[in-house]
């Protein structure tokens, strides 16, 4: 397991604010606070693009024992991360925000 995962607190908000803005550096679309999640949608082609994308996130989910909640459609992907064991955010969904950010820049 990553060490990142480990003794894992929920962030006060001023660290969310602080991590967020990090995490979403100049990007006009980044990743948002919503209703206690990470969240952010990303756009795709097609299904066979949008599939690809779920299944390298998947991976990097497996890899990483951080598991997002997923909402499908044939051109789209949104993808929320929460910290269930905290009740709030941790430094493990922002870890993990930045490595399926990373899938893009690919």
């Amino acid at each position: 397991m990553n060490p990142i995962h480990l003794n894992r607190r929920a962030l006060s908000a001023t660290e969310i604010v602080t991590q967020l803005t990090q995490l979403n550096g100049d990007a006009a679309q980044g990743w948002k606070l919503i209703d206690g999640a990470l969240e952010k949608t990303y756009q795709f082609a097609n299904f066979h693009e949008t599939m690809a994308f779920v299944n390298a996130l998947a991976w990097i989910a497996h890899r990483e024992d951080h598991h997002p909640d997923l909402a499908l459609g044939y051109s789209r992907c949104t993808v929320r991360f929460n910290t269930h064991d905290v009740n709030g955010i941790s430094v493990s969904d922002f870890h993990c925000a930045g490595a399926v950010d990373a899938l893009q820049k690919a």
